[in-house]
């Protein structure tokens, strides 16, 4: 089956919405909270509602959905990937690390409230990634529960987000310039293993077999390092305006990036075969794939 532009953005558009309504659900509410408390809620929500794309909860739902998951599971899956992205960017965004004044067009979390509030808020957004996942109403099965909350500890600690992210602030005082594997690793860490995660959560809430998560795991891993090239593009080739952050920011820190090694034509032939190896790891899966090939096409063709 061939899937229109029109009606991949449409389940994007649907599967956000549904995303927004599960993090609605999920998150506290102010009501009857201490001083302190409803800043620190206010925030969180601030934080991770009403903004983003939703990749990270799309990947999640459609695997879930492929592995005919019923639908609250996988949603449920999606808004715990996005309580942990919108963590790692709220903590991303402070001065201590990246120094952002904009996060998806509007002030970032410590500008609106203190960076006490932005640590916090983040504390606590990441937390309730693992409270949604160890909760019954995501799956029955407390194996299942405990497995998903393994997958996202490794794949957001030392060894994958956090690790990237370590790594990604060495470079940017360190003396020798990266070379092109250490990029690939650093990248695959911060970036690319939440996106790898989210997809193979919702095979694994779905009941997939090894063999094919394994399949989910490689076609998430590709479009994650396709997802990051275009990143990497955006930040050359961007506008504020387009992105909803500063662009031209790599450069200024001295950081590498996929430009950096492969150059700008080099970076887009590169994001154009991930997107092929990508949409051959579904291969077997046929038509009710179709949303998750799309999904690897619009990552390297947005603007945002």
């Amino acid at each position: 089956m061939q899937m229109t532009d029109a009606s991949f953005a449409e389940s994007l558009s649907e599967a956000a919405a549904e995303a927004e309504r599960a993090l609605d659900a999920c998150l506290p509410a102010a009501t009857d909270a201490a001083p302190g408390e409803a800043e620190l809620i206010a925030a969180m929500r601030y934080a991770v509602m009403g903004g983003g794309k939703r990749l990270r909860a799309y990947l999640a739902m459609e695997a879930a959905r492929l592995f005919d998951a019923p639908a609250p599971r996988g949603a449920r899956v999606g808004a715990a990937m996005e309580c942990l992205h919108a963590y790692s960017l709220v903590h991303d965004d402070m001065p201590c690390m990246d120094d952002d004044d904009l996060r998806r067009g509007k002030p970032t979390v410590h500008k609106v409230w203190d960076e006490a509030t932005a640590v916090l808020a983040g504390d606590a957004l990441q937390t309730m990634a693992f409270e949604i996942l160890a909760d019954p109403a995501t799956h029955p099965d407390g194996a299942v529960r405990a497995r998903l909350c393994l997958r996202l500890a490794q794949a957001s600690g030392h060894a994958g987000m956090v690790g990237g992210q370590a790594i990604d602030l060495a470079a940017e005082t360190a003396t020798d310039p990266m070379g092109p594997d250490m990029v690939r690793k650093l990248q695959a860490m911060k970036t690319g293993a939440l996106i790898e995660v989210s997809a193979e959560a919702g095979a694994i809430v779905g009941g997939a077999d090894s063999a094919q998560i394994g399949r989910i795991r490689a076609y998430a891993r590709a479009l994650g390092e396709a997802f990051q090239i275009a990143d990497d593009l955006l930040d050359v080739t961007g506008t504020v305006e387009e992105v909803g952050k500063a662009v031209g920011k790599d450069a200024g820190a001295g950081k590498a990036t996929f430009v950096d090694i492969l150059g700008i034509e080099g970076a887009r032939a590169r994001a154009d075969e991930l997107v092929a190896q990508a949409a051959a790891e579904l291969a077997p899966f046929g038509a009710r794939a179709a949303h998750l090939v799309e999904a690897a096409r619009f990552v390297v063709e947005r603007r945002s």
